[in-house]
């Protein structure tokens, strides 16, 4: 019994070790990685102020996910461009702009990587309108750093429930 435990155990460990080895091997410059990596969500925020939805979306994978604040998942490449052609309109339309603020630092590992930064949307006279967090999961693909998983959320709160108004039967 003792025997197939250490074998069961061998075996787990041969499969993971193959499963980053079928991925391209690890680069040998890490900094290199971060700072592709960097560029890619640079790029992301210059396209999405400069009002460019198809810029954006070039920046994701074909199956990647988007969760944005209050609606549900987008999955894909077309479904994510129809996100935000809409998203991008309105912001167009209220004079809005993201900026990001690094916080964090971006993780790179064989092929994937992350991040997580806080943002700011301000309007045009430079007030600050929101501000939250995001963190952002990208896949190297065929040399290429891509997005493939995206979140935010908000750092406001929700106004609290209106309190029901007093009735004279509950008043003694």
């Amino acid at each position: 019994m003792f025997d197939l435990g250490r074998r069961v155990i061998f075996m787990v460990v041969i499969v993971a070790l193959t499963g980053c080895a079928r991925s391209s091997p690890p680069t040998a410059d890490p900094v290199a990685d971060k700072a592709a990596v960097e560029a890619v969500s640079l790029a992301w925020k210059e396209a999405y102020n400069a009002r460019d939805a198809a810029a954006v979306t070039a920046l994701y994978g074909d199956d990647a996910v988007l969760s944005a604040p209050g609606a549900r998942a987008v999955r894909g490449k077309a479904a994510i461009g129809d996100y935000f052609v809409k998203t991008i309109a309105q912001f167009s339309t209220s004079g809005l702009t993201v900026t990001d603020e690094p916080m964090g630092e971006t993780i790179a590992s064989c092929d994937l990587a992350w991040h997580w930064k806080t943002y700011t949307v301000t309007d045009q006279t430079g007030v600050v309108v929101d501000a939250g967090k995001l963190i952002t999961l990208f896949q190297r693909t065929n040399g290429k750093w891509l997005i493939v998983g995206d979140t935010w959320n908000s750092d406001g709160t929700a106004a609290p429930p209106v309190a029901p108004a007093a009735t004279s039967a509950g008043a003694s």
